[in-house]
């Protein structure tokens, strides 16, 4: 049986929409190291370039990928969170069942935990 939100309803629609705001932001910026990503260069193909060059391109890359990877991450955190909104199962804690603070959903809206559970999860 789920359990009833602890959560106003005017709080929940505030949450979710700073849920989809970060999302959007989260989305434009992968679309901008995207742009900044050397191998996406329609020239980095045919480049000869010297070896230096190709290490910085390289170094380049693997940061951009890695950021991404970071991002989308972060959007997976952002979807599974308003999914929680949508089936009325958002905040509470996923080990716990103790309900997720209002005070914390609105600085970390994906928070899957309270931070007393964050806290022992960590150590």
């Amino acid at each position: 049986m789920a359990k009833k939100s602890h959560l106003t309803k005017t709080q929940l629609e505030q949450l979710k929409k700073h849920l989809l705001i970060d999302r959007d932001k989260l989305l434009k910026t992968i679309d901008n190291l995207k742009a900044q990503d050397p191998f996406n260069d329609p020239d980095y193909i045919n480049d000869n370039a010297a070896i230096d060059t190709d290490v910085r391109e390289q170094i380049g890359h693997d940061t951009v990928e890695a950021e991404t990877k970071t991002l989308k991450r972060k959007i997976r955190l952002i979807e599974k969170a308003l999914k929680k909104i949508d089936l009325d199962t958002y905040g509470f804690d996923e080990k716990t069942g103790k309900p997720i603070p209002f005070d914390r959903l609105s600085i970390v809206p994906e928070a899957k935990y309270t931070i007393e559970t964050e806290r022992k999860l960590v150590k």
